[in-house]
C-alpha cells in the first residue's frame, strides 16, 4: 500500500500558498480540475481529508471544479467573506484551515441547489482505481 504523504507547506508553490492560505483565487478555465470527468474522490491539498466525490461534480460554466455538496459537513466550514463588498460564502477545510473557495445557492435545484465553487490548486485528485493504493481515512458520508 501506497502511503498518503502530508504535504507540507513549504512544499506548496506560489499559487497553491496564495490561494490556500491568502484567499486567492485561481484563473477560472486554466486550472487542473476545472473540467475533469473522471471517477475518484477530491482531497484536501496538505491533509488528504475527503472533501468531494466525483459523483457530485458537475459543469456550472464558471471555469472552476464545482460540486453540489461535500462528502460531510464536518470537514469544511463555512464563513461569512465581505472582501469584495458583497456578502459570500466562504468554504475552509475544518482539519487544516485551508480556502477551497466558496458556496452559492445557484446549482442545481434537484441536489439541493448548492454550488460549492472549488479551487482546483486547494485539491488533490485521486482516481476511483488508486484508492486501494492509499492510506487516506474513511469519513462518515452522511450529510
Amino acid at each position: 500500500m501506497k502511503k498518503w504523504k502530508r504535504k507540507e507547506i513549504k512544499e506548496l508553490n506560489s499559487l497553491e500558498y496564495n490561494v490556500i492560505k491568502n484567499n486567492a483565487t485561481e484563473p477560472p478555465f486554466q486550472n487542473k480540475y476545472w473540467d475533469n470527468k473522471k471517477p475518484g474522490i477530491y482531497v484536501d491539498i496538505i491533509s488528504g481529508e475527503p472533501l468531494f466525490l466525483s459523483n457530485n461534480k458537475y459543469d456550472s460554466g464558471c471555469g472552476w471544479p464545482s460540486f453540489y455538496k461535500s462528502i460531510s459537513s464536518y470537514n469544511i466550514i463555512e464563513k461569512e467573506d465581505m472582501s469584495l463588498n458583497q456578502k459570500r460564502i466562504e468554504v475552509r477545510t475544518k482539519d487544516t484551515d485551508n480556502h477551497l473557495g466558496h458556496v452559492f445557492n445557484d446549482g442545481p435545484k434537484e441536489y439541493g441547489g448548492l454550488r460549492y465553487c472549488i479551487n482546483s490548486v486547494s485539491l488533490r485528485f485521486i482516481p476511483l482505481d488508486k484508492m486501494s493504493e492509499t492510506n487516506i481515512r474513511r469519513t462518515h458520508q452522511g450529510n
